[in-house]
Order: structure tokens, then sequence, then C-alpha cells
């Protein structure tokens, strides 16, 4: 593949002088866990989006653009196919090169947790074998959900338990109900953070008291649990959340590494400002606008956006003006 090799030689000296944010202790207001985790995932990861080009294909070049303009900002690490990568619409083949080139452009330090849900546990085992050779550190495996009504508590924790058993990386779980429709149950995730290999969860419903109880809940194992979007990541971070895979820090990394700081400082007041004027904008590129939104702001940011695959339409006028005023009234343009 010609553009590994491209990005590999132009891109590695760049990202080598990145200073990634090494892991750090924070259990935020919630009792501490009992020991320290085996692989400290604290700390701000921006989702990533897929460069499409206008035919498209999948764009490596204003990839290897955006992951350039991001070697600045104090990423713990990146996730690669999440919900804003476009993960539903990529072959398998392209999930597994995309992933294969991001490692390929990063030093060692910089943690790469790679999309590997799919509907079938058989799928979800293959699909995760393949990242995790494709250079993947972690495995963040989203609920299946097609036939969401028999997907029980004991058929979720069979489906996670021979994930984790076959995995030869690290398993995140992923809830992320506004899309499957399907919540992740306590029961589930309280008896999958018992499992070796499953060391946390994204959860993206907003619910801070399922997250808080979460965190009690599981404090005595090697688990952690990652707020799933910016809007309540100060929240997550009072309940004992480690960390954040917020989709506005594809646009607002640096602001999102800063809220991160100040959380960990106790700086609760300045939090708080900071994030009172992160919610509209993120909600406009998530709930609101959705990828296409995410991808408009990106361009005003100097990073490369794109066009959505089909069938995600690109915005309106009107509604590219209306994002536009949001992060404008908000300080941030």
């Amino acid at each position: 593949m010609a553009f590994s090799g491209r990005l590999t030689s132009s891109l590695r000296p760049a990202l080598a002088t990145l200073h990634w944010a090494a892991p750090r202790q924070c259990r935020g207001l919630s009792t501490p866990q009992a020991s320290e985790p085996s692989l400290n995932l604290g700390g701000i990861f921006p989702p990533l989006t897929t460069p499409f080009s206008p035919t498209q294909e999948v764009d490596y070049a204003q990839l290897e653009g955006n992951l350039r303009r991001y070697a600045s900002i104090p990423f713990r690490g990146l996730v690669v196919l999440g919900s804003n990568g476009e993960y539903p619409y990529l072959a398998s083949r392209e999930k597994v090169e995309v992933v294969s080139c991001v490692r390929r452009a990063l030093p060692r330090d910089c943690l790469l947790l790679a999309g590997s849900g799919c509907e079938s546990t058989q799928a979800t085992i293959e699909l995760t074998v393949s990242m995790a050779e494709a250079g993947a550190d972690v495995a963040l495996v989203v609920t299946p959900c097609y036939y969401r009504g028999a997907m029980t508590t004991a058929a979720l924790v069979h489906h996670y338990t021979e994930v984790g058993d076959a995995s030869p990386i690290p398993v995140v779980l992923y809830s992320v109900p506004a899309n499957t429709g399907l919540d992740l149950p306590m029961e589930a995730v309280i008896t999958l953070a018992q499992h070796p290999n499953i060391i946390g969860i994204k959860d993206s419903g907003g619910d801070i008291t399922r997250m808080g109880l979460m965190v009690h809940k599981t404090r005595q194992e090697d688990f952690q649990v990652l707020a799933g979007s910016a809007s309540f990541l100060l929240a997550s971070y009072a309940v004992g959340a480690s960390g954040g895979v917020c989709a506005l820090a594809n646009v607002l990394g640096d602001p999102l590494c800063q809220l991160d700081h100040l959380c960990r400082k106790g700086q609760w007041q300045e939090a708080r400002d900071l994030q009172h004027r992160l919610i509209e904008p993120n909600m406009a590129v998530t709930r609101q606008f959705g990828i296409p939104g995410l991808k408009k702001a990106m361009e005003w940011f100097g990073y490369y956006g794109g066009p959505c695959r089909a069938p995600l339409a690109p915005l309106s006028p009107a509604q590219v003006e209306e994002l536009r005023s949001t992060f404008s009234t908000n300080g941030w343009l």
C-alpha cells in the first residue's frame, strides 16, 4: 500500500516529538480503586473521523494531514472506527487498512483504540484479532443491537465474555444507546468488569447516576469508566470517570484537554466555566447535526472534514450558518 510508506516517513518525525499525555491517576471524587489499572486510560481520546474523497473513497492523504495537526495536542490516545469514524459504512478491508496506517504513524506510547464490534460474536472475534494484528492496543466493542429484543443481560455477558477470552488485546465495552437503542445493562457491566481482559467501558448515554454507580460497583476491579461525550465530561470526572472519548475533540482538542487538566487539579470553578462553553458546540456536532456537522466544524479549525459516505447527507446552507453561530456565540470562532 503506497500510502503507508509515505505516512510512516513523513509523519513519524512530527509525531515522535509529541508529549502524549502520560498515564495519570484521577478517580474524581469517588473512592480510589483497590490497585493501579493495568493500562491507564486517563485522559482525552478523539474518536477520529474517517476522511473521504469527493468520490467517497478513504482519503489517506487527508488522514495524514489531520494526524499531523493533532500531534501538538496532549491526547492520551486516539480512537479509530468509532461511531464518528462512520464505522458501519466501511468494508472490513478498509477498517483494517485505516487502523494499520494510523498505527504506523504513531509513537508506541500513543494508545490506539479500534472499533471492532459486529453483530455476531464470531465476526466480532475475527475483526478484533485483525485489529490487534493491525496494531491496535485496545478493542472498542459496541453492543450488538440488530436483535435487541433478544439482547438480555445473559446474552450480552456471554457475547462479551467470548470476545474477551479470544481477544489478544484488552477490550473496552461501548454503550451508545442513541445509535443502538440498547443500554448495556448495569448488571452486565458489573459482571464483565471482573473479566481480566475487559478493562473499561465507554458510556455515551449521559446518565451520570449510572456512571457514578458503575465506578462505585467496579472500584475493586481493574476497570475504568470513560465518558462518551464532551457535554457531561466534568460531571463524569466528578463521579470518578477516568477519561473521555469525545467527538468534539476532533475540533476543540486543546480545550478538552484543558478541561481534563482542570478537573484533575481540582480547579472546579475554572473547569465549570469551560464546560459550559463546550456544551452547545458539542450538542451541535453530535445530537443536532451529527457527523456532517462535525466534519464541517473541523474545516473551520484547520482540519480536513470533507464529505460523509452516503446515505449521510451534507448540511444545508441554513444548517451551516446555525452551526457556525453556535461556535461563535460560545467564543470559539
